[in-house]
């Protein structure tokens, strides 16, 4: 007959080691690429700016284009009149 081993001993201290061992060497990885390491490939941060969890002036894009569109009227028209006033004048 076998004795019994008791519970605990050699074998889980083994395997508690190497428990450990793996914790600490995917600690202790690099990422292997840019996404994952988070530069430049990252979308937490980008889509933040596109949620309504993002701070700051919400604008509607209707808006936005109205607004461009008008500026650039407004330099072209700028430009038309002081052509037209500097050969009045």
């Amino acid at each position: 007959m076998s004795t019994a081993t008791p519970p605990g001993g050699q074998r889980t201290l083994q395997k508690r080691r190497q428990a450990q061992n793996a914790k600490e060497k995917q600690l202790k990885q690099t990422p292997a690429s840019t996404r994952q390491a988070g530069h430049g490939g990252s979308s937490n941060s980008i889509l933040k700016v596109y949620t309504d969890e993002a701070n700051g002036l919400r604008v509607d894009p209707l808006v936005v284009l109205f607004l461009a569109v008008g500026f650039i009227f407004s330099v072209v028209a700028l430009h038309v009149v002081a052509k037209v006033t500097g050969k009045i004048f």
